[in-house]
């Protein structure tokens, strides 16, 4: 142990970045009054929203299916049986990396039949640089505040004690847009594609915090 003084500091560091990536989620759904027939329809338009996504090729980072139900609706909810119909919902999880396309794919999803699109979550890659310039600043940050307490005691830091990483977060995103298409179609022939929405990518505000102590010549307190 040594008997020379500690100075403990917190560093903290705030930045602004763009997104990297947006999220999308997607419910699909069927009901029909049976129950095959409710499972053939939810395939057709879970198929027919995979090949739409597809279709952007990279522009889609990711297509994951999140979970796939079928459950009866009752007729009266105190009585057993007398099922009026069965409900299909297969949920698809989407991840676009470019934002050019993420207007026209979140219209041409809203305007499938029976489908619910939410979204977009902006966020960050979890391997993004921004984390470790956040972690740098605050580090830096730690050094320069405890330095300034020491020129301030006219003593001077001599060594670091520790360094703690209190963890980085970054903000919640905003409300998402929410977009669900009609039950059918009007008739006629195929309609017209839907307009693009235009989507501003929320600037995601990441923190880093970090406790560091150091250890300092004596002060002159004279």
């Amino acid at each position: 142990m040594t008997d020379a003084p500690v100075i403990s500091v917190r560093g903290e560091a705030v930045l602004e970045a763009e997104p990297e990536i947006a999220r999308l989620s997607v419910h699909v759904q069927s009901q029909e009054s049976d129950r095959r027939t409710a499972l053939d329809r939810l395939t057709e338009r879970n198929q027919r929203c995979l090949d739409l996504v597809k279709s952007y090729g990279e522009a889609v980072e990711k297509l994951e299916t999140g979970g796939l139900s079928i459950m009866p609706l009752l007729k009266y909810r105190r009585r057993e049986g007398d099922i009026r119909a069965y409900r299909g919902t297969v949920w698809i999880k989407i991840t676009v990396a470019d934002f050019a396309v993420l207007g026209e794919l979140v219209a041409r999803l809203g305007d499938l039949e029976r489908t619910y699109v939410n979204g977009p979550e902006w966020e960050l890659r979890r391997d993004s640089e921004v984390y470790e310039r956040a972690a740098r600043q605050a580090a830096h940050e730690a050094v320069a505040r405890a330095r300034g307490y020491a020129e301030a005691l006219g003593s001077r830091l001599t060594g670091l004690v520790e360094l703690s990483d209190e963890g980085l977060s970054n903000r919640d995103s905003g409300a998402p847009v929410a977009l669900a298409a009609g039950y059918a179609r009007a008739p006629g022939g195929a309609a017209e594609e839907p307009e693009p929405i235009d989507l501003e990518p929320e600037t995601q505000i990441v923190r880093a915090t970090v406790e560091a102590r150091f250890t300092a010549t004596a002060p002159d307190l004279g």
